[in-house]
């Protein structure tokens, strides 16, 4: 029903997004760094939580609400795109921090972890952009069933983005002290990451990209 080819379409974008410095990404290494990695793989189940919305609400046919009212999209993208632009805003200003410099932060309950991951999730313009406009396009009504297909390649897109967000929080523990003793290092990872960020706002701004009617 689902050609090789769109799952590994699907496959390599989600591998791109997911390796790119992101609001996830940010989120669950600062948390790893000041809590522990029992608390990033809490704030994990919480980033997968808003996969799963995201994947529903794709599946359920919200893409071609997008796809009838291109403002509301158009809205949701320049959301996203400013919301880049502020946290490399946040990385790039004089005194701002990396996500790998620890920093004294309040030890959550598990509730508040979870709460956070999620809500962080929600709020990713490449997670919605993922869902609204890239991976419709890689359905093929003729195929089969839309929601099926929609289904079977969010899920693709889920199990990259949370193997590599795992592997993340595994090893930002190590990555932090490497870097915390090396402040050149550190510096350079904030010049990147903000960099990345900033350029990825720019490339959401401008993207032509729309969504696709199921």
């Amino acid at each position: 029903m689902i050609q090789m080819a769109a799952v590994l379409g699907v496959a390599s974008i989600a591998l791109g997004m997911v390796l790119t410095p992101g609001p996830n990404m940010m989120y669950l290494v600062s948390r790893t760094v000041s809590q522990g990695r029992r608390a990033g793989f809490i704030s994990l189940t919480g980033v997968a939580a808003g996969f799963a919305v995201y994947l529903a609400a794709a599946t359920a046919g919200i893409t071609a609400v997008f796809a009838m009212v291109p403002a509301l999209y158009l809205a949701l993208k320049l959301a996203g795109a400013a919301y880049l632009v502020y946290l490399a805003w946040k990385t790039l200003r004089p005194g701002g921090l990396s996500a790998f410099a620890p920093e004294a932060m309040p030890a959550d309950p598990t509730r508040r972890l979870f709460a956070m991951g999620f809500v962080t999730n929600l709020l990713n313009p490449k997670i919605a952009i993922m869902y609204m406009a890239l991976i419709p396009q890689f359905v093929v009504p003729a195929h089969g069933s839309v929601w099926i297909q929609s289904l079977a390649l969010g899920a693709v897109q889920i199990a990259i983005a949370i193997t590599v967000n795992g592997l993340i929080v595994l090893s930002a523990g190590a990555l932090a002290t490497f870097l915390s003793a090396r402040p050149l290092w550190l510096r350079a990872q904030r010049l990147v990451t903000g960099s990345v960020l900033g350029v990825m706002a720019a490339l959401v701004a401008t993207d032509r990209a729309r969504p696709l009617p199921a």
